[in-house]
């Protein structure tokens, strides 16, 4: 039996719920409802540690926190010295091309780190290393790319239209549309499908640097969503908790008071990108189908992680609730294959490392000793295995260890610096506008209980007695990641 293709899409700060098959009010998504429908879509899908270094090395390795190490946004991590399995390395030692385009997040960042080629846009990157004065040309496709294009300035960057790759300030995109990064990266990838080597099966990871922002759609994606009803801000009955971080007025800050006006126009500018997104995933299959790939390919769509929006007053990730945790997560088995299930949902809770093991099953190849996450095969082939019971999720953030367990019907919050506790019903209360722990001891004990027990015997000593331990320094936290970095040599910070 032939080993089928597979394309791995992973895209920048997506929320799970904004998908119009998932319900959401505003959001359309055609082109990945098609997808969902030819597939397996996962509602409970969550990124367990929700920025983009942690979450692609949960999404590359296949592993849990606990197991790769990295427990917060930490640059400068030598990728391949500290992890050495991958999802692209095992495809590749299988006989499979292998083909990386657009962001990887990696340090170094042109590392191929199993791939046999990375065309790469890695977005965020160029504007933390133009602070440092470093020119894009060494380490980026799609800057130089731009250079050479008539009539485009040969000085032209991503940074022309002035927007911070973390501001909330949106505004319509300032070139032409097949000059915007999102239309790049399907470009090339249908160009690469001329170059691939035709003897083998192919495993591409085609990576989108938005919908983070900037929030630059197009003009016809941004005026079809500024034109929604006004923004109405949320808020939950806990806001206070984390009143000590909030910079009001700061349009590039993670918690804050913004006019809902600014919020609106972001929200825009976000749900734009999407639709723009949308149409490149179509494009994409398009041309599969036309280069008579598409019957013998898996495709699965994913996030790193989400973005709060304004959800009680907060923007980007890292945080623990379902805007900046739960992520969109479809995987559609190759159309050749009789036994796959189409337009299925599963609401058990799955999360980014069980993407490896779940790829690499479907196409039949052993899934290594490593690998921590759970194959979801069985639920696109139809069956029911049992996945976990629950999550357990994490950040350092606010210099603190934010905690989390949930199922996707229940989560616990906990902030291991204060002992903040927070307890919601996701089903009854899905914007988490309600906290529980005070009313629902019985409830609050069994989901403390099990995040002590994902917590005991952790380095960072957040259990002693059985009990959570308020106060540890985040240099304590960081210890793991930083053992690593020591592990694997000088590192350029």
């Amino acid at each position: 039996m032939s080993r089928p293709n597979v394309v791995l899409i992973c895209v920048d700060e997506w929320r799970g719920d904004a998908l119009s098959c998932a319900g959401h009010p505003y959001v359309e998504t055609p082109h990945l409802d098609e997808l969902a429908r030819s597939g397996v879509r996962f509602s409970n899908g969550y990124s367990a540690t929700p920025t983009c270094v942690p979450a692609r090395v949960a999404l590359f390795t296949g592993q849990s926190q606990e197991a790769h190490g990295r427990v917060g946004y930490q640059e400068g991590v030598p990728f391949e010295a500290a992890h050495s399995v991958t999802v692209q390395g095992e495809f590749k030692k299988a006989g499979y091309h292998t083909q990386a385009i657009g962001k990887m997040h990696v340090w170094p960042e042109r590392a191929r780190l199993g791939f046999d080629d990375v065309v790469l846009h890695d977005g965020f990157l160029h504007y933390a290393r133009r602070t440092q004065r470093r020119d894009f040309g060494f380490f980026d496709d799609y800057v130089p790319w731009l250079r050479r294009q008539p009539g485009v300035s040969p000085d032209a960057d991503y940074f022309d239209h002035g927007v911070n790759c973390n501001s909330v300030v949106a505004r319509p995109w300032d070139k032409a549309e097949e000059l915007h990064p999102t239309h790049w990266i399907g470009t090339q990838a249908v160009e690469w499908m001329y170059r691939r080597d035709p003897t083998k099966p192919f495993f591409l990871y085609l990576s989108f640097h938005r919908p983070h922002p900037p929030y630059d759609p197009p003009r016809w994606a941004f005026e079809q969503y500024d034109a929604l009803p006004a923004y109405q801000q949320v808020l939950g009955d806990w806001e206070s908790d984390w009143d000590e971080f909030r910079q009001d007025g700061d349009y590039q800050a993670a918690i804050g008071e913004l006019p809902n006006r600014v919020v609106h126009r972001a929200r825009a500018g976000y749900y734009g990108l999407m639709a723009q997104i949308d149409l490149q995933v179509n494009r994409i299959r398009e041309s599969l189908a036309e280069f008579g790939l598409l019957e013998d390919t898996v495709i699965a769509f994913t996030s790193d992680h989400g973005e709060m929006m304004g959800d009680h007053r907060m923007f980007r990730k890292s945080v623990p609730y379902e805007g900046s945790a739960k992520v969109p997560f479809i995987v559609a088995g190759s159309r050749s294959d009789a036994s796959a299930v189409r337009g299925a949902v599963v609401d058990q809770v799955v999360e980014l490392r069980d993407v490896m093991p779940t790829l690499l099953d479907l196409a039949g190849l052993p899934i290594p000793e490593s690998v921590d996450g759970k194959s979801l095969a069985g639920f696109v082939r139809g069956e029911a295995p049992e996945v976990r019971e629950w999550l357990h999720g994490e950040h350092v953030y606010w210099d603190q260890s934010l905690q989390w367990v949930t199922d996707g019907r229940v989560k616990y919050v906990w902030g291991s610096a204060k002992g903040v506790e927070q307890l919601f019903d996701l089903v009854a209360d899905p914007g988490e506008l309600h906290n529980l722990v005070g009313e629902a001891p019985e409830l609050r004990a069994l989901w403390r209980g099990r995040l002590i027990q994902d917590l005991t015997g952790r380095e960072e000593g957040f259990v002693e007695d059985g009990e959570l331990v308020t106060g540890r320094p985040v240099t304590t936290i960081l210890e793991h990641t930083r053992r690593l970095i020591e592990a694997s040599g000088d590192v350029d910070r």
